[in-house]
Formats: C-alpha cells, sequence, structure tokens
C-alpha cells in the first residue's frame, strides 16, 4: 500500500465523519456539521474521488482513490452498525429513501452531488477560501443529492444487503463522476491536472 493509498483511507475517513456527523444531528444542522468532512479533505489535500474525479484522466488511478476512499467510509459505517441506536437508525431511514427513488433518480442526484463537489473543491483550490465548502456540502445535502462515499457509510450504518444496492451504488459513482466532468466539459483547460 503507498502513499497515495494510505491518503485515500484519510479521505474517506474524513467525509465518513461528515456522514456521521450529519447521522447524528440529521437537518440543517447535520448537513452543516458534515462538511468538517470535506474540509479536512481539501485542507490536507489526501485524494477523494469526488475531488479529483473533474480534474483527473487517469481512470485507473481514480477508480484506486474510490477503492480506498470505500474502505475509509466502511470503516465508520461498521463502527455506526456495532453502535447500532438513533444513528444506525437514521442509516437505514436513509438508505430506505435511497433505494425507493429508483435507478435514473439517483442518477441524477449523484450528478448535482458530483457538481456541486467538483466545483467547491475547484473554488477551493483556485481561491484558498473555504466558503465554497463550507457552503458547497450542505448545498448538496439540503438538495438531496447523493455522494458516493458518504453513502457507503449510510450503507455499512444500515446494515442493509439486497438486491436493490446493486444498482444504486454504481448508479451513484457513475453519477458523481459526470457531475464531476460538467465543468471540465464547460471550460476544459481550466484546472487540469
Amino acid at each position: 500500500m503507498n502513499l497515495t493509498d494510505r491518503q485515500s483511507i484519510v479521505a474517506g475517513l474524513l467525509i465518513g465523519l461528515g456522514a456521521c456527523g450529519f447521522l447524528a444531528l440529521g437537518g440543517l444542522a447535520g448537513a452543516i456539521i458534515f462538511a468538517f468532512g470535506l474540509v479536512g479533505v481539501v485542507l490536507s489535500g489526501v485524494p477523494l474521488y469526488t475531488g479529483r474525479a473533474g480534474v483527473m484522466t487517469d481512470i485507473p488511478a481514480l477508480g484506486k482513490i474510490w477503492f480506498w476512499n470505500f474502505v475509509g467510509a466502511m470503516v465508520l459505517g461498521l463502527l455506526v452498525a456495532a453502535i447500532g441506536g438513533e444513528m444506525a437508525d437514521r442509516a437505514q431511514t436513509v438508505m430506505d429513501g435511497r433505494l425507493a427513488q429508483g435507478p435514473w433518480r439517483c442518477v441524477l442526484r449523484s450528478i448535482g452531488c458530483g457538481l456541486i463537489i467538483d466545483l467547491s473543491v475547484w473554488l477551493y483550490r483556485s481561491s484558498k477560501n473555504l466558503v465554497p465548502v463550507l457552503f458547497g456540502v450542505p448545498l448538496f445535502i439540503v438538495c438531496g443529492f447523493y455522494h458516493s462515499i458518504a453513502d457507503v457509510v449510510y450503507m455499512f450504518a444500515a446494515w442493509r444487503w439486497d438486491i436493490g444496492l446493486l444498482w444504486f451504488y454504481p448508479a451513484i459513482v457513475v453519477g458523481n463522476y459526470l457531475g464531476c466532468n460538467v465543468r471540465r466539459l464547460i471550460l476544459p483547460e481550466s484546472n487540469a491536472s
């Protein structure tokens, strides 16, 4: 396991902590506290799938970042499941709502999240100002958009395993990727790295 792999796990843990904050508080307060995760990612520079999908062209390397982000977030989801209580119950409610949306709505909701996260990270990189991150994260949550790494926490915390996950999770990973690349389609030369 190289440094990028370990940093990708940390990014998954950071987003996972934000997701746990959302599960603990719910509502707007939970959406605001969730921003801790992305603030930690941008300040530390650790690789996050949705922070890199709009700037990386090396798809295998991006897939590796996604995998280790998944592992980091899964650890926190398993912790919440083991503890149980209100956070695990809220995770079950979150997953029930997501699976009820069906594949196409999940893709559309995850495109919205990818767009917001990509723009938040791009604006942070351009300005070194955390305001886009502090507003972007609550924005995607209150809009009901889906984040592929945060949803790992919800899946494992809910300990829900059914056939719906076979379409749900791949749909949001792809949707986040598409949303993260909207800016790159419009501004193809901006911030490419």
